[in-house]
């Protein structure tokens, strides 16, 4: 349950009502963020509790929550919810685009594949230093040295820099350069145990949906991270396995509306691991921009016949720009800003 007071209430006023509710062994959340002060409730209030908070001319209005979810739903927030990362805002009003390669290859070819990404628009530079892998015998990144490469790129051309992290032992050299946004991917969403871990750090977090996972078991993974430390969560619509197999995954993108529903939480859409085929990448760009996404993050690569991996989905340097171009127009048609 979340409890919406009425604007101007004051503080000591709302922790009068937490107050109340705690010494009945009830736990309480307060949004911090918001004009009108929010308390979202966890455990079940008792009947006789439920009609006191009810005639309390403080409280405004009550919103039943979907399970256990609080912080993340949309009653929890008067707005959707904006999350910075470096110097690009995403979330309501805006579009942003992530680009980069699949992997951090050689510090050269990331130089490259960064000033690309960079002349056709993109804001956020993006690189796999760590490689989750289907195969063992796959290149699997260059670990510490690829996020040395990748943060360099990004400084070099002034692009804030997200990265997946596949293991919690990992974080601290995340953090030791300075890595502006961690990606959680798809097989790790459901990583409770690493979820908490790397909540604390404070650094915003890319959440992709797993393979086969529900819109409730996602939120219930972004629940995870805004309960442990972490309300600055993006959530990564890349596709969902179904019985298709005509191409990668399936991309959802009902999602989309449904979520600004359920949701505070910015949303953009991975259309490259969800079709897994660069020529199809571009009007599902379009589609995505259209039906509300924040921003796109895709791969792109200089080279992409000698891209280490997913070479098939890598867009080449004037695809990635007309895929920018496009959501220029669209962000422009439903009034809305692409990031500067």
């Amino acid at each position: 349950m979340i409890l919406h007071f009425i604007q101007g209430t004051a503080n000591d006023q709302v922790q009068a009502v937490r107050d109340r509710l705690e010494g009945e062994g009830i736990r309480t959340l307060l949004s911090t963020e918001t004009a009108r002060p929010i308390v979202g409730v966890i455990d079940k209030v008792a009947d006789g509790l439920m009609a006191e908070l009810k005639a309390d001319p403080r409280i405004e209005s009550f919103h039943a929550c979907r399970g256990d979810k609080r912080m993340v739903e949309r009653a929890f927030r008067e707005k959707p919810m904006t999350v910075k990362v470096g110097n690009v805002e995403i979330g309501p009003g805006k579009v942003v685009v992530m680009a980069g390669p699949c992997s951090v290859e050689g510090r050269e070819i990331m130089m490259d594949a960064a000033r690309l990404a960079k002349d056709a628009g993109a804001h956020v530079l993006r690189g796999g230093a760590y490689k989750p892998r289907t195969s063992p015998y796959s290149f699997q990144g260059f670990g510490v040295e690829g996020l040395d490469q990748l943060k360099s790129a990004g400084e070099h051309f002034n692009m804030p820099v997200v990265t997946e992290i596949m293991d919690a032992s990992h974080l601290p050299a995340f953090v030791d350069h300075g890595i502006d946004m961690l990606q959680i991917g798809a097989r790790n969403m459901q990583n409770f145990t690493m979820l908490k871990a790397i909540a604390g750090a404070g650094i915003p977090i890319l959440l992709k949906r797993a393979l086969s996972g529900t819109v409730d078991e996602w939120l219930y993974s972004a629940e995870y991270l805004s309960a442990f430390g972490c309300p600055q969560v993006v959530l990564c619509e890349r596709g969902i396995r179904t019985y298709e197999p005509a191409t990668r995954n399936t991309l959802d993108l009902t999602v989309l509306p449904l979520l600004r529903e359920w949701t505070h939480l910015p949303i953009i859409v991975d259309p490259a691991h969800a079709v897994g085929v660069a020529r199809y990448i571009r009007p599902l760009a379009a589609a995505s921009v259209a039906a509300g996404a924040d921003g796109l993050i895709v791969e792109s690569h200089p080279r992409p016949e000698e891209a280490r991996s997913d070479k098939d989905q890598a867009l080449l340097p004037n695809e990635l720009a007309a895929i920018i171009a496009d959501a220029r127009v669209q962000a422009a048609v439903n009034g809305r800003q692409f990031h500067a």
